[in-house]
């Protein structure tokens, strides 16, 4: 059965409550090796349904300049802590660097002015988050696909992970680290770009300067921000809680399509 975006953010609503009542210390819920397949098989029916109906190249609605929000809730991470960011901040990214690696065949580090030499793609879109806001914006960035194919996939790479400046809460294994994936089919996506700029202005720092993803058909948590590095993975397992993402690691679904 395929759910209504309507529906399906209601759903993912209730799942983000019960994230954040795992987060307050109920966790054994997720820990539940049976709770936790049942999640993963609801989870792969919703992703499966999707593709089924939307091809690989379907665009998420875009939206005009009259339509965009007077308010754009930053949401998350407000700025990330420690001298390293305040420092790039001072400076203005001069010194920002984005590496490329993993499973590719010529790791990259760009500058910032590398990525916006590169050919961009603007465009006005929903962002939807699973507390329950959506807003408009405009968003200008480099296609994720250009710099992967400049970098060269192996043939053995199957996601592509985002590590993130912010250490979004405090944990002794480092696993608070943000950080998220997607699969090659969303990374490919026209509409997924690395975007450094926001309704015609530089990014600014609360909404993930220098760079942040966006992934325009799926859910809000997906959209990393303050991306430092991407890596081309064959597995997720290794990563944080192997989940996927800080969020999934929590809770969340990993396929978070609207």
């Amino acid at each position: 059965m395929l759910i209504r975006p309507s529906r399906r953010r209601l759903l993912l609503g209730s799942a983000a409550t019960a994230a954040t009542a795992l987060l307050g210390g109920c966790d054994a819920l997720v820990d539940n090796d049976h709770v936790s397949r049942v999640i993963a098989s609801a989870e792969g029916l919703t992703k499966a349904a999707q593709r089924a109906v939307l091809s690989d190249t379907k665009l998420a609605r875009e939206f005009t300049q009259t339509d965009l929000s007077p308010v754009f809730k930053a949401n998350g991470t407000q700025q990330p802590e420690g001298e390293a960011y305040a420092e790039l901040v001072e400076t203005r990214f001069a010194n920002w660097r984005l590496r490329v690696d993993g499973k590719v065949v010529k790791p990259l580090e760009l500058s910032l002015a590398e990525l916006k030499s590169l050919p961009a793609r603007t465009q006005i879109t929903r962002h939807d988050c699973v507390e329950g806001w959506s807003a408009i914006g405009q968003w200008t960035g480099v296609p994720l696909g250009l710099v992967l194919k400049a970098a060269g996939l192996t043939s053995d790479a199957r996601f592509v992970v985002f590590h993130c400046a912010d250490e979004y809460e405090k944990t002794l294994d480092g696993s608070g680290q943000y950080y998220e994936s997607i699969d090659l089919v969303d990374a490919f996506h026209p509409q997924t770009i690395l975007a450094y700029a926001m309704n015609g202005q530089e990014l600014p720092v609360a909404h993930g300067a220098p760079l942040r993803l966006r992934v325009e058909r799926q859910l809000g948590y997906k959209h990393a921000k303050y991306v430092m590095r991407i890596e081309a993975v064959d597995s997720l397992a290794p990563i944080g809680r192997g989940k996927g993402g800080f969020w999934e690691d929590r809770g969340y679904e990993w396929y978070a399509g609207i």
